[in-house]
């Protein structure tokens, strides 16, 4: 047993096999603990997910999916365990001064892996028919709603990490727009790991954007104390027809911290959704992100950015697929390393045979600021139509010398013109941000990152 500030007792598990054996058996003894601290709808899939972990154990850098992902280190920690979901004593309300001038979002937490239930006034302006709130408490209260969508992407997946996010989780954000509502204003939802011993977060989140309505998200990660943090968090979207979704999520954790994220969306005609994934700070970090474009006319846009440098690593797995004709879809990542960091990207398009009139474009570049840093990149078409227009590439590199030296010639300094071309590099990630106040502050954030400073929001008491 562990304890956080004397006042809540985790159950643990001794997780030194990347097999997870340790959590096998911790399962086996503490399911209907778990069980009983979350909703039958939740429940329905659990013992489904955990013998698919039992078959898979946690993913390894042999399977092909995750060679550029090693998690031996992270998962050789003994970590605490929030199964009798004892609330943890901190207001995140208080300690959380987010400060992006003019966003005025409507502002959330999940607190390591349960959603925070107190109320806050600034957002009782929600859209009629709007709900946003506690996954658990929501199936409840709303059990048609959510069995209707839960775990219907998450469980097609052949992944030991789903599969074990499926078997723990037992809490998490949930949002649901209705036909023909547009939001007014962003949703932020702000990821926050507290604990005073090293410690595990297992979420679920599930967004639902109906018939014709707009939302946008963003998912903001970040860490409070100075302990080993893993977390595992499955977000499941589904964007019906004539619909707008955009999800940002902007990672500024710490080195200690394992993020490991699976962002499933499907796609209905006529939609159209925005994903942009941008690490600034971090210890490892593996995004899992698959867009199933399953209806005509869509609109895809995926992309993402890593700053990278230390022994920070970061992977990108990205999976498009097209299953219908007549769709568009653009991917674009970017990453500046530098240290010994170390960055993976793989991204798979799939064009289905009838997927015909397809465009679809996939981009990766990436700039190595010495020589002990690291890329890998792995991009992928697999086409089986015939009337499409589809195109991959990737690039590792270094600064252009001929434009650094273009830049000096007009009397800027050297490390001033490596930093101009280093923000030149990202500014197309950037601008595919939709909010224009989160816009202006993720260029000073970056700005401030690729000077060599430690990125902190203004007014983030956690960050200081």
């Amino acid at each position: 047993m562990k304890e956080i500030n004397n006042e809540a007792n985790f159950n643990s598990s001794l997780v030194g096999r990347l097999g997870g054996v340790e959590y096998i058996n911790l399962y086996k003894q503490y399911n209907e603990d778990i069980k009983a601290h979350s909703a039958s709808v939740l429940n329905a899939g659990r013992d489904a997910s955990f013998e698919l972990f039992e078959e898979l154990g946690f993913p390894t850098s042999k399977l092909e999916n995750y060679k550029y992902t090693d998690l031996t280190e992270p998962l050789s920690v003994d970590y605490g365990l929030n199964i009798n979901r004892v609330k943890i004593p901190v207001n995140p309300y208080e300690v959380f001064k987010c400060d992006v001038p003019g966003i005025h979002s409507y502002l959330y937490f999940v607190l390591n892996d349960g959603f925070y239930p107190v109320h806050d006034e600034r957002n009782d302006e929600l859209p009629q028919g709007v709900i946003i709130g506690s996954l658990s408490e929501i199936s409840k209260s709303h059990p048609e709603l959510v069995e209707k969508y839960y775990g219907k992407l998450s469980a097609k997946q052949k992944d030991g990490l789903v599969a074990f996010n499926g078997a723990f989780a037992q809490d998490g954000f949930f949002m649901y727009v209705p036909e023909n509502v547009q939001m007014d204003r962003p949703v932020q939802l702000v990821n926050i790991m507290r604990s005073d011993v090293d410690f595990m977060a297992n979420s679920h989140n599930l967004v639902i954007v109906e018939k014709g309505a707009k939302a946008q998200l963003l998912v903001c990660d970040h860490t409070m104390d100075d302990v080993r943090f893993i977390s595992n968090r499955v977000t499941e979207v589904f964007v019906d027809e004539n619909a707008s979704y955009e999800h940002y999520k902007l990672e500024n954790t710490h080195t200690r911290t394992t993020n490991l994220s699976t962002l499933l969306i499907e796609q209905k005609e006529s939609s159209s959704v925005l994903a942009n994934v941008i690490t600034l700070h971090n210890g490892i970090t593996r995004n899992t992100i698959e867009i199933d474009v399953n209806g005509e006319h869509c609109e895809t846009l995926l992309c993402g950015m890593v700053i990278g440098d230390k022994k920070q690593q970061v992977d990108n797995f990205t999976s498009v697929i097209h299953s219908k004709p007549n769709c568009h879809s653009t991917e674009l990542f970017k990453y500046v390393l530098d240290d010994v960091a170390k960055g993976g990207f793989t991204g798979k398009l799939y064009v289905a045979r009838d997927a015909q009139k397809t465009q679809a474009y996939q981009t990766n570049k990436n700039i190595l600021l010495n020589r002990t840093a690291k890329m890998r990149t792995k991009p992928q078409l697999e086409i089986y139509a015939d009337d499409v227009k589809c195109s991959h590439g990737a690039t590792i590199g270094q600064l252009d010398e001929s434009a650094l030296f273009y830049i000096r010639q007009r009397g800027i300094p050297e490390k001033e013109a490596r930093l101009l071309l280093m923000f030149a590099f990202t500014a197309d990630v950037i601008e595919n941000i939709r909010i224009d106040a989160l816009q202006d502050r993720i260029k000073m954030l970056v700005e401030k990152r690729l000077r060599g400073e430690l990125s902190k929001c203004e007014g983030c008491v956690i960050c200081q």
